[in-house]
């Protein structure tokens, strides 16, 4: 039976780390074979765990395995010889190695190239629960286009490879002084296009694999948290639930009371902004959560009733489609019909009332600029349709 997978991703320094491994350990706990990944360029797991881990699977408690995957070994595996070969051809052009060397790998590869490694891992069978503790938010979702850009790729230019690099090959040699690729390359190049979409179908396999947003009861925090969801429903990755990291208790002291008082107000918004996705809540410890007593607290704070490897959501929280100059936002709306909806655009947000209730959706950039032509209710889902502005005519 293949691995239930959550990934976590959320802003840096709002306690991702802590909430994946504390995540794991409680898994485990609860009887599951659990493996906790850091797919994270800069691993602090093993900080975390209070163990020493690496880039191989290694037990860390009864019922729970570790790992950091190393981004550079993973690198050579699936990217050796297109960067030997672009290495080359840089060198040949004048450019130093160390630069070359650099400019040989895109941004954000290696942290790609890491989870590749989770499809080999969830194929492998090892494991119920693979618990990943992801790059930040940003990085995250940048990786996910990636997938896209393979599909282009495989539809568009691999069936006339061979026409391509047969015309263009003469042409480099004599006026750029360099060699195209050969066999073993392009048959890399291959296997990194299809081995995206293996990425991608693992992404959007929602019965098996979901995204958890880590967050602090913070405004800038919450607006990248928001952006972050629109975004991976644009992509088509389903977010089962919002954890809200370090909330101050009731006992917090004279010092810190009106800071508490603005989580509290806050809180109310974030589960106005993120409903009905179920919003876990981890309090502000009085020390670090590093260490097995420290995470298990930590666990058991976030997951007092239902088991981690739950899907905590099903169902169509916020979905995003783009067919060309048409995006579709569907938005789960129980109990409300079409005439209790209100919309508006506010810059880059749309702005829905449904039943007095707010809710503000940031738009992903890709398509901002679209405009609501058409809203309907049918079965609890609100479904909203944007269209691209028309062109204008540049005569």
């Amino acid at each position: 039976m293949a691995a239930r997978i959550i990934l976590f991703t959320g802003k840096g320094g709002v306690g991702k780390t802590s909430v994946a491994a504390a995540s794991a350990r409680r898994a485990a706990r609860e009887g599951r074979r659990t493996l906790v990944v850091s797919t994270d360029a800069a691993h602090s797991l093993g900080d975390v765990l209070g163990v020493a881990i690496g880039d191989e699977v290694t037990a860390v408690g009864d019922g729970l395995d570790a790992l950091q995957i190393d981004g550079r070994a993973e690198l050579t595996r699936h990217w050796g010889a297109v960067r030997t070969w672009a290495t080359r051809s840089l060198v040949a052009r004048g450019v130093d190695r160390v630069s070359a060397d650099e400019l040989t790998v895109p941004p954000g590869l290696e942290e790609l190239l890491s989870l590749l490694r989770l499809v080999e891992l969830q194929r492998r069978g090892d494991h119920d629960v693979i618990v990943v503790d992801c790059a930040p938010s940003g990085e995250t979702l940048r990786l996910l286009s990636f997938p896209d850009i393979a599909h282009w790729w495989l539809q568009r230019i691999a069936p006339r490879e061979d026409e391509l690099l047969g015309a263009a090959r003469p042409i480099a040699r004599a006026l750029l002084g360099i060699g195209l690729p050969e066999g073993d390359v392009t048959a890399e190049i291959h296997r990194l296009m299809e081995s995206l979409l293996a990425i991608r179908a693992l992404l959007v396999d929602h019965e098996r694999v979901s995204v958890r947003l880590v967050a602090t009861a913070d405004q800038v925090v919450i607006e990248e948290t928001r952006r972050t969801f629109t975004a991976l429903a644009l992509y088509g990755v389903a977010t089962d639930a919002v954890v809200i990291n370090r909330l101050f208790p009731d006992d917090v002291g004279a010092y810190f009371a009106a800071w508490r008082e603005r989580q509290q107000a806050r809180m109310a918004e974030i589960g106005d902004a993120f409903a009905p996705l179920p919003i876990l809540r981890a309090p502000y410890f009085d020390h670090e959560v590093v260490g097995a007593d420290a995470l298990d607290r930590l666990g058991a704070a976030l997951y007092p009733q239902a088991p981690v490897s739950d899907r905590l959501y099903v169902g169509a929280a916020r979905e995003f489609t783009v067919d060309g100059d048409r995006a579709e936002l569907r938005i789960a709306v129980p109990f409300a019909d079409r005439e209790d909806v209100r919309l508006r655009r506010s810059g880059a947000e749309l702005i829905v009332d449904v039943a007095g209730r707010r809710r503000t959706v940031l738009l992903p950039a890709a398509v901002a600029d679209y405009r609501p032509s058409a809203a309907t209710v049918d079965g609890g889902v609100l479904r909203i349709t944007l269209q691209a502005p028309a062109p204008t005519d540049s005569r």
